[in-house]
């Protein structure tokens, strides 16, 4: 699969976070605001493997639907992949 730039701009701003974390922590930063800067680079992550899914989701839909193959097989696959990630 092709992964658009948008994806590969989130990952290098959760990228970012983590560097920036590690950096609070040598810094001896409250637990509290590296807690806080973990919790939001967690769901950018989440966010960011929603679109991930969603748009291999659409891909293969698109694909399936072109060979006139069913594509309820997909949606299920999909959501438990979300599912299984969390």
């Amino acid at each position: 699969m092709e992964y658009d730039k948008n994806v590969i701009n989130r990952l290098k701003r959760i990228e970012g976070q983590i560097k920036g974390v590690l950096g609070m922590m040598e810094q001896g930063k409250d637990c509290r605001e590296i807690v806080t800067q973990l919790s939001a680079a967690r769901n950018a992550i989440d966010r960011t493997m929603g679109v991930i899914v969603s748009d291999n989701l659409e891909k293969c839909v698109r694909e399936n639907v072109e060979k006139g193959e069913g594509t309820d097989h997909l949606v299920k696959e999909a959501v438990e992949l979300l599912i299984k990630s969390r």
